[in-house]
């Protein structure tokens, strides 16, 4: 007698396994805890294809090999969004066929500012495709009047599953697709429900072979987990050409957009927008908002300045420092590197001799802006020194530069931009390191001092 067992190796094909939906990592049970991220009860149970792909499938290539000689080095074309803050975090616009990964906190102006630049791209001639999986039709509607935007061409589409999406793209064959959220979007085959890690990466690689294939620029939105990154496997944000960041506080008006991966452009620039009724509004002098309301003649309080990119960005860095009854101090920062703080509050106590072992330290940088730039050092530790010692700085004056764990004050780069703009926005004096000073080309109505070490330059900042 002879049995069949091709009903055994059908049902051989597929096998349950346990995702980490915070990080992608797979095991054959379920774990309270990962052992990839350390995230605690993510694992959910996924149905997986256990079959192998065929090496020779017989199927004729998509594309053959090209000598590099022969490789054009035309510059990729760009489609202006109109938004001159959102072309400059994407170094010129987007690019044709590109795949653009935008992430942030829910409420932050995410769909808001697609759907703006949507508006602008639409009224220029190109053929814009909107599909959401998280608002109605009407709702996007609704939105477009509220911030009054003549998008009547705009192509509105509600859909979730990939596999209907895909069919419209191909018949509208639009110039640019926006996909509200990538987290909202499933496909059939896949059983486990939509925004697991399984589904999120077919979903993006369906759209990735979209893009590359019909040359059509897709922007993806993506959810955000509670420490802030985007959610869903890391490979993610592998896949994708450029990953954009919207940083701030949901309540607050300012939002910052970031570029954290970018294959056309830098990764170091930032766009700053304020949220109003009419929407986002662009901030062309972010100088100017990070310095709006600063206290003058007030212990703790500095103006420093800051690289983004090819872009200067003046800031107020404050410190408070208070005597503490407890034992152990406490060190709170606020928009900077904790560690870094700690670092320069070590050099004050050996190099300039404060005692800041029974003093509390709270160093905050205002406007909502996160930077880890070293050329904010002196900045910081005059703050500090200032609020310990209930000594003004002068208002008027800007310091910048590296410090080091022996005291001295290091070069940065860009020096005369920092001071450009420091002139433009009409302050008198700056402190800068001396090894940045031979370099520097004389400034009408600005003074320049260049110090060596932090004992040399708290003499100049610190008025007594």
């Amino acid at each position: 007698m002879c049995f069949n067992n091709k009903k055994e190796d059908s049902m051989a094909k597929t096998k349950n396994i346990f995702v980490c939906q915070e990080c992608g990592y797979e095991s054959a049970k379920w774990l309270g805890k990962c052992p990839a991220c350390n995230g605690w009860s993510t694992f959910v149970e996924e149905i997986t294809d256990s079959r192998k792909p065929s090496v020779l499938s017989g199927k004729e290539p998509h594309s053959y090999p090209v000598i590099l000689k022969d490789i054009g080095t035309d510059e990729e074309e760009r489609i202006l969004t109109g938004s001159k803050e959102l072309d400059r975090v994407l170094g010129g616009g987007i690019v044709k066929g590109s795949l653009i990964l935008v992430g942030g906190d829910p409420g932050i102006g995410k769909s808001t500012l697609l759907l703006q630049i949507s508006s602008h791209i639409g009224q220029n001639g190109c053929k814009i495709l909107y599909v959401s999986g998280e608002e109605s039709i009407r709702q996007i509607k609704m939105r477009a009047d509220r911030l009054e935007l003549g998008a009547d061409d705009l192509l509105i589409l509600s859909e979730t599953n990939i596999d209907a999406i895909e069919g419209i793209i191909m018949k509208e064959s639009p110039d640019i697709v926006i996909i509200d959220s990538i987290q909202t979007v499933y496909k059939e085959e896949i059983s486990s429900a939509p925004g697991s890690v399984s589904q999120v990466r077919e979903a993006t690689s369906s759209l990735m072979r979209i893009s590359k294939g019909n040359n059509i620029s897709i922007i993806i939105v993506g959810h955000v987990t509670k420490e802030g990154a985007i959610a869903g496997p890391k490979v993610l944000e592998h896949m994708v050409d450029t990953v954009l960041y919207f940083e701030g506080e949901r309540h607050a008006s300012y939002r910052i957009l970031r570029a954290v991966k970018n294959r056309f452009g830098s990764t170091n620039e930032i766009g700053v927008f304020e949220m109003q009724d009419k929407g986002l509004i662009e901030v062309e002098n972010p100088s100017e908002l990070m310095l709006a309301g600063r206290p003058v003649n007030t212990p703790g309080s500095v103006v420093s300045c800051s690289m983004e990119g090819t872009r200067p960005l003046l800031v107020e860095v404050q410190a408070l420092v208070s005597f503490t009854n407890f034992g152990m101090p406490r060190r709170t920062a606020t928009g900077i590197d904790y560690n870094r703080v700690v670092m320069l509050m070590a050099v004050l106590e050996k190099r300039v001799g404060m005692q800041l072992i029974s003093y509390d330290s709270y160093v905050n940088l205002t406007g909502g802006i996160k930077i880890n730039e070293p050329a904010l050092d002196l900045g910081i530790a005059a703050a500090i020194a200032s609020s310990f010692r209930d000594k003004i700085i002068d208002s008027q004056m800007v310091v910048f530069g590296e410090i080091g764990l022996t005291g001295e004050i290091r070069g940065v780069s860009m020096a005369e931009k920092r001071v450009a703009e420091c002139a433009k926005m009409g302050f008198k004096s700056c402190v800068i390191p001396k090894a940045n000073l031979k370099n520097m080309k004389k400034l009408d109505g600005i003074q320049i001092y260049g110090v060596e070490n932090i004992n040399e330059a708290l003499e100049i900042i610190i008025k007594n």
